[in-house]
C-alpha cells in the first residue's frame, strides 16, 4: 500500500495531526539507537503539546471540517490528498449553492459565507497537519471565494444584548435550591465578567487542580480576580461586588461554593438529580446557552414577539454584549474585560449605544 492510499484510508480517524509528529526516517529506523526511548518519549510530549494548540470545539470543527470534504471528493471519483486549488474551488461554489452543504439526495440551503469561510480555515489546517500547504490565494479559490462573498454575502446576525434590568429579572426566576444557586451565578458572574460560555465552565476554584481547567479564581475583599486562558493567552478578569446580595455575581459564586461544598477542581458542576447533591462532572458550555434561553422566556424579555423569536435572539453571547452595552464606563476598561486587541471589536458588542453620539450632521452645519 502506498504512502498517499494508506493516509486516505487514515482521513477519518481524527489522528493525522499525531501521524504528523513522529521521529525522522533515518532516525526510526536505526534499531537500539542510544537515547532512542528518549526521542521516543519526546514524540509523545510533542503530540500532547500538539493537540492542546487548538482548543476541543476547533479540532471538532476542523475534524468535521477534514471528513465532509473528504467524502466529497469521494463521491467525485477524486482523492482529497493532495490538495487540489481547482477541486477545492469547485466545492466552495459548491457549498455556496447548497448541493455540497448536504452529501443526502435531498435538497439543502447554501450554506452562509461565514461558514463557507470557516470550512476553508479548516481545510488549510487539516492539510498543514499532513504535511502540505494550502494556498489560499490561489485563483482557483481566491477568485470563486470572492464571487461567494461578494454575491452572497450579509451583515451578520448579531444576538440581542440582555440589560441590566433583564439579567435581573432572569436570576429572579431561579431558586434557592443547589441548582438555582449554581444556575444563578452563572449567569451572574458571566454577565459581570462577560464571559463566553467556554471561559465559564473551564473554571477551576485554584490553580492546576484539573488538566483541562481554563483558568481558576481568586477572592478578595472587594471581588473576584479570575485567571483565564482565554484565545488571546493568559487575562485577568476583575469582578467586583454588587450593590446587593440579590444581584451580587460574587455573593452567588460563594453561596453556591458554600452550599455545593465546593473547594477544588471545576467550579461550575452537574447535581444530582434531586437537585441536593454537587457531582464531579465539569458542565458543558451548552448548559449555559440553555439556561440562557430558559430563563429568558421565564423572566419575559421581549415578550412581545413569539417564543421561537426570542429564542433565537439570545445565546451566550447576549452576556458579553449586555455588559458591554449596560456598563457606563470608559470604553477602554470594557475592551480590557471582554479580552478584546482592538476597540473596533468592543464596539461591534455595543447594540445601540453609540448610535448618534456623535452627531456629523449637525457638526458639518446641518
Amino acid at each position: 500500500m502506498s504512502r498517499k492510499t494508506h493516509k486516505t484510508n487514515q482521513q477519518n480517524d481524527g489522528d493525522e495531526r499525531d501521524k504528523a509528529l513522529a521521529l525522522p526516517a533515518h532516525v526510526a529506523g536505526r534499531a537500539g539507537l542510544a537515547g532512542s526511548d528518549t526521542l521516543d518519549r519526546l514524540v509523545e510530549t510533542a503530540r500532547d503539546y500538539a493537540k492542546a494548540s487548538t482548543t476541543e470545539n476547533t479540532n471538532k470543527a476542523y475534524a468535521a471540517d477534514w471528513k465532509h470534504f473528504a467524502r466529497w471528493c469521494r463521491l467525485k471519483g477524486t482523492d482529497p490528498l493532495p490538495p487540489s486549488p481547482e477541486m477545492i474551488g469547485l466545492y466552495l461554489a459548491d457549498l455556496a449553492s447548497g448541493a455540497g452543504s448536504s452529501l443526502s439526495q435531498s435538497a439543502c440551503r447554501p450554506l452562509s459565507v461565514s461558514t463557507i469561510d470557516r470550512r476553508l480555515s479548516g481545510l488549510a489546517w487539516n492539510y498543514a497537519q499532513r504535511g502540505f500547504s494550502l494556498d489560499r490565494k490561489d485563483r482557483h479559490i481566491a477568485t470563486v471565494l470572492a464571487g461567494i462573498k461578494r454575491k452572497h454575502a450579509r451583515p451578520p446576525v448579531q444576538k440581542e444584548a440582555i440589560q441590566a434590568e433583564g439579567i435581573r429579572a432572569m436570576a429572579a426566576t431561579l431558586g434557592f435550591e443547589l441548582r438555582g444557586l449554581r444556575d444563578r451565578a452563572i449567569l451572574l458572574v458571566g454577565y459581570a465578567g462577560g464571559l463566553r460560555r467556554s471561559e465559564l465552565v473551564s473554571l477551576d476554584v485554584g490553580k492546576d487542580d484539573t488538566i483541562d481547567s481554563g483558568g481558576w479564581i481568586e477572592t478578595h475583599d472587594d471581588g473576584l480576580v479570575l485567571r483565564l486562558n482565554a484565545k488571546t493567552g493568559w487575562r485577568e478578569v476583575e469582578i467586583g461586588r454588587g450593590s446587593s446580595d440579590q444581584t451580587c455575581p460574587v455573593h452567588a459564586l460563594e453561596q453556591w461554593l458554600h452550599f455545593a461544598k465546593i473547594d477544588f477542581g471545576p467550579v461550575f458542576v452537574r447535581t444530582s438529580r434531586d437537585g441536593r447533591h454537587a457531582l464531579d462532572t465539569r458542565l458543558s458550555d451548552k448548559h449555559v446557552a440553555r439556561l440562557i434561553k430558559e430563563t429568558v422566556l421565564k423572566s419575559g424579555i421581549r415578550a412581545d414577539l413569539p417564543e421561537k423569536d426570542r429564542l433565537a435572539l439570545f445565546s451566550g453571547h447576549s452576556l458579553r454584549a449586555g455588559l458591554a452595552s449596560s456598563a457606563e464606563v470608559d470604553e477602554r476598561y470594557v475592551q480590557k474585560q471582554l479580552g478584546h486587541a482592538s476597540a473596533e471589536m468592543t464596539r461591534r458588542y455595543q447594540r445601540r449605544r453609540d448610535r448618534f453620539r456623535v452627531n456629523l450632521t449637525k457638526a458639518a452645519g446641518l
